[in-house]
C-alpha cells in the first residue's frame, strides 16, 4: 500500500522540527562539556588507540621508554639515599614551565614528586606521539589533552605535595589556607551573579583606561566611531583608521594613558580614528560577515572620510579586526577604490592553514555543537570562549591561578591589561559560524575563494605598503601563521616580531624595560624568505616596535601641516562612546 504524498513544505516542516531537537540536544550537552565536542576528542582516541594497537614496534618502544625512565628514577633516589636527600635531577623542566622553581623541590621527597612527574609526563609525550597511521590533527589533539590531565594532576597542584604551599602554611600559621577559602568563595559568588570583579572596577572605561580625549562621531547598529582630539600643532594629512577585534571591547589600543597606542599615535601628529564595536546580544543574532565589512569598515571609513575631507588614509586592524580590514582592503583594490594609503596588520591573520593549537578546536564535529549552542543563545557566551583560550595556556592560566589564589592566598594585582581581558563580548552566532567555516575550516580567504559582493577576493590585489605584526608566544595567531601574508601579498611587506603573547606583545608602549624585536623589510620582487631561516639570522632591536612603526608610517604620510579647521561631522557623545559600556 502506497504512503499518502507529503506536500514539500510539510516535509520541510518536519525536517526542521527534527534538527531543532538535535540542536537542543547539543546544546545541552555543549553546557556541560564547555562548549567542547566529545564525538570529536573521542574520534582522536580512537584513532590514537586503534593503531596503537596494531603498531607492535611502537608498543615496545613505549615499553622501553618506561623502564628507562624507571631506572633513570631509580638512580636518582641513589643519589637522593647517597647526598641526604638532595640527589642530581634526572630531568630538568622545560624552560617555560615555572611551577618548580622554588627550591624547596630540591629537596626529598619533593624532589621525588617533581622527578616522578616529569619523567610521567616525557612518557606520555612519547606514547602520544610517533604512532603510525594517526591523523597529525588526531595525534595533536590526543597529546593536547593528554597535556591537559597532567598539568591537572601536577604535584605542584596539591598542598601536601608543594614545598612552596607548605611553607607559606608553616611562616602564616595555616592562614593562607583561610584567605584562600575566601578568595574562592569570593569568585564563585560573582561567578554566580554575574557581576564584575571587583578588582577590576579600579579601571574604568573613560577614566583610568579608555580615557584618551575624544567624541563619537558616528553611530550605527554596529559601531561607535570615535575621533581623537589632537594635541599636536601640525598632523599628517593622512588619517588613521584603527579596527580592533570585536571579539573584546575596542580599549585595548587606548588603555592608561601610559599603555595607549592611540594616545601615543596622537601626540604623534596624526589624527586618530577607531572603531568601538557593540557588545551584541540576541537582537543582533543574525549579523553576518559582510555586516562587519559594510556596516563596520566601510561605513567608518565613510564617515572619516566625510569629517576629515577627502583623501587616503592609514588602515590598521588588530586580531579580528585586521582579518576584516584585509578583505575590506582586497574588496577595494578589486573594485578600484584608492582610498587606502598604507596597511598595518597587528597579531591579524589571513592565511588559517597553521593557526596553532586553537585549530585544536575546529573540526566539524566540533563546529556542529558549537552552532548549535549559539543557535539556542542566540551568540556565543564571553565564558565560553574565554575557556578556551584559558585551555590554550592552562598551567598559567588556570593552575597557576589556583594555587596563588586558593592555596597560596594570594592574589595577583590587577592592571589595565588585565582588567580589559575581563571585559569580555559576545559573537552574534551566524558571522561567528561563518568566520569559523569560512576561515579555520575552509581558509577561505587565502585561497580566494571568499565572496564579496558575490564576487571573490584576492589578497594579492592589494598594492598597498604592509606593515605587519607577530607576537612571539602568540597562542591566538601564531606568529608564523601571520607571517604567510609575506607570501600572500604582492606588495612591500614590514614584518616585525617583538617578544610577548596576543595581547602584552601588542601593548608595547616605548620605555618598556623588556621590550624587543625583529624587523624584516621585504621588499616586491625578490626572494620569499622562510620565517624560520629569517629568525635564525635576524637581530634583536631593544626597545618597543611601535617606535619603528611610527617611523613607517611618516616616512609613507605628507608633510604634517595645521589641523584642518573646517567643521566635520558633529559630535554625538564624548569618547569613550555608549557601546564600550554593554555588558
Amino acid at each position: 500500500m502506497r504512503a499518502p504524498d507529503v506536500p514539500p513544505a510539510q516535509l520541510a516542516d518536519g525536517a526542521k522540527v527534527y534538527r531543532e531537537a538535535d540542536r537542543l540536544v547539543h546544546a545541552a550537552v555543549g553546557a556541560w562539556t564547555l562548549g567542547m565536542s566529545p564525538a570529536s576528542l573521542l574520534q582522536a582516541w580512537q584513532d590514537w588507540a586503534l593503531h596503537l594497537a596494531i603498531s607492535p614496534g611502537k608498543q615496545q618502544q613505549i615499553i622501553a621508554k618506561a623502564l628507562e625512565k624507571t631506572a633513570r628514577l631509580s638512580g636518582f633516589l641513589s643519589t637522593c639515599a647517597a647526598e641526604r636527600g638532595l640527589g642530581r635531577p634526572c630531568i630538568s623542566p622545560l624552560p617555560q614551565d615555572r611551577r618548580f622553581g622554588h627550591q624547596g623541590w630540591r629537596v626529598f621527597p619533593f624532589s621525588l614528586f617533581q622527578q616522578s612527574f616529569l619523567l610521567w609526563q616525557q612518557w606520555w609525550h612519547n606514547a602520544t606521539t610517533g604512532v603510525p597511521g594517526v591523523s597529525a590533527r588526531h595525534e595533536r589533539l590526543v597529546e593536547f589533552y593528554s597535556r591537559q590531565w597532567l598539568d591537572m594532576v601536577a604535584p605542584s597542584n596539591f598542598a601536601l605535595t608543594n614545598p612552596e604551599i607548605l611553607e607559606r602554611a608553616l611562616r602564616d600559621g595555616g592562614a593562607n589556607f583561610v584567605i584562600g577559602i575566601q578568595n574562592l568563595i569570593e569568585d564563585l559568588s560573582r561567578q554566580w551573579s554575574g557581576g564584575p570583579d571587583p578588582a577590576a572596577e579600579r579601571f574604568r572605561p573613560g577614566h583610568e583606561v579608555a580615557a584618551t580625549p575624544g567624541d563619537v562621531i558616528f553611530r550605527n547598529d554596529l559601531i561607535e566611531l570615535i575621533r581623537y582630539r589632537s594635541t599636536a600643532t601640525t598632523v599628517h594629512p593622512e588619517p588613521v583608521l584603527l579596527a580592533p577585534a570585536w571579539v573584546m571591547k575596542y580599549y585595548i589600543l587606548d588603555l592608561s594613558p601610559g599603555n595607549s597606542l592611540v594616545r601615543h599615535l596622537r601626540d604623534e601628529g596624526f589624527q586618530v580614528y577607531c572603531i568601538s564595536w557593540r557588545n551584541p546580544g540576541r537582537a543582533q543574532r543574525d549579523l553576518s560577515l559582510e555586516d562587519y565589512r559594510q556596516s563596520g569598515v566601510m561605513a567608518a571609513l565613510d564617515a572619516v572620510g566625510e569629517d576629515a575631507g577627502p583623501g587616503r588614509f592609514h588602515g590598521v586592524g588588530y586580531c579580528l579586526g585586521g582579518t576584516m580590514l584585509s578583505i575590506a582592503a582586497a574588496a577595494m583594490a578589486r573594485d578600484g577604490d584608492t582610498r587606502l594609503k598604507t596597511l598595518s596588520l597587528l597579531a591579524a591573520q589571513v592565511d588559517f592553514d597553521e593557526p596553532g593549537e586553537l585549530g585544536l578546536f575546529i573540526d566539524e564535529s566540533q563546529l556542529s555543537m558549537l552552532e548549535d549552542i549559539m543557535w539556542s543563545e542566540g551568540y556565543l557566551d564571553q565564558h565560553r570562549m574565554a575557556g578556551a583560550f584559558q585551555l590554550l595556556r592552562s598551567q598559567d592560566l588556570v593552575w597557576s591561578r589556583i594555587v596563588r589564589d586558593y592555596l597560596m592566598g594570594e592574589r595577583a594585582e590587577m592592571t589595565d591589561l588585565m582588567a580589559w581581558n575581563a571585559d569580555a563580548t559576545r559573537m552574534p552566532y551566524r558571522m561567528h559560524s561563518q568566520y569559523l567555516r569560512q576561515f579555520y575550516l575552509d581558509n577561505d580567504l587565502s585561497q580566494g575563494r571568499y565572496r564579496v559582493a558575490g564576487r571573490p577576493v584576492h589578497l594579492e590585489d592589494i598594492k598597498v605598503p604592509v606593515f605587519a605584526v607577530g607576537t612571539e608566544t602568540d597562542h591566538v595567531a601564531p606568529w608564523r601563521s601571520v607571517f604567510k601574508l609575506m607570501h600572500l601579498l604582492d606588495t612591500d611587506v614590514d614584518f616585525v616580531l617583538t617578544n610577548g603573547g596576543h595581547n602584552a606583545g601588542i601593548v608595547a608602549a616605548p620605555g618598556h624595560p623588556r621590550r624587543a624585536f625583529r624587523h624584516l623589510c621585504y621588499r616586491e620582487g625578490g626572494p620569499h624568505p622562510s620565517p624560520d631561516d629569517w629568525l635564525e639570522g635576524a637581530g634583536t632591536l631593544p626597545g618597543s616596535w611601535w617606535l619603528a612603526w611610527f617611523e613607517w608610517l611618516k616616512a609613507r604620510s605628507g608633510q604634517p601641516g595645521v589641523p584642518r579647521t573646517i567643521a566635520g561631522r558633529e559630535p554625538l557623545a564624548a569618547a569613550p562612546g555608549t557601546y564600550v559600556f554593554d555588558a
